[in-house]
């Protein structure tokens, strides 16, 4: 239509007083027509005097306005209310995930790899001997070399010297294969029991 500035001004604070008439006023759909019908009545030459605000517009440009309104507000008059008077239901998807990080370089943890395995297993077998005390302690007076010799020989003694991390995934493996055995072993005898029993049913379907 080619409205100027103030002419754009006007109509977009036309459209504004119709929402908030929904909105704010809660107008029906005839009291909101019946208000803009009392405004749009005040343009035209015959009403100049009476309002000024609105006098910018000719009959052919208030039509059109009218016509944009119908097409625009009032047709989804209904889907305004809905938006303005009704919460809806807000649905908030998230997700938590938890990430194991890896320890600092200080503390003893296995490789992060194809080869990582349970803290448990690394400290009994993979993790090197703490290093060697070269201090020389002092035993109490009150204890006596019978004392000193057998705790000598009993912190001397460890059980898991002699294994190496070859043993160790030796050991291992040796475990899943029995179990991986066992386990095939029995899903066999389920198959070959499920098998006769079918061939059962197809004996007698086919003498039937």
């Amino acid at each position: 239509m080619e409205f100027s500035t103030v002419q754009h001004s006007k109509f977009m604070t036309l459209l504004d007083m119709l929402l908030q008439n929904l909105k704010t006023l809660r107008m029906s759909l005839e009291d909101n027509l019946k208000w803009l019908g009392e405004v749009m009545a005040e343009i035209g030459p015959t009403h100049l005097e009476k309002n000024e605000e609105w006098n910018l517009f000719d009959v052919k440009q208030a039509n059109a306005i009218i016509d944009y309104l119908q097409i625009s507000l009032f047709q989804h008059y209904k889907l305004y209310e809905f938006m303005f008077y009704f919460t809806r239901e807000e649905i908030v998807i998230g997700t938590e995930q938890v990430i194991e990080v890896v320890k600092p370089i200080g503390h003893p943890f296995p490789d992060p790899l194809e080869e990582g395995i349970s803290y448990d297993i690394y400290s009994t077998f993979i993790e090197p001997p703490p290093a060697l005390e070269t201090e020389t302690k002092v035993l109490p007076q009150e204890q006596g070399p019978e004392d000193s010799q057998l705790e000598t020989a009993t912190s001397d003694t460890d059980l898991l010297v002699g294994f190496t991390i070859e043993d160790v995934k030796s050991a291992l493996g040796q475990v899943t294969d029995d179990f991986l055995i066992s386990i095939q072993t029995e899903i066999n005898e389920k198959l070959q029991i499920q098998e006769e029993a079918f061939n059962a049913r197809i004996e007698k379907l086919k003498k039937a």
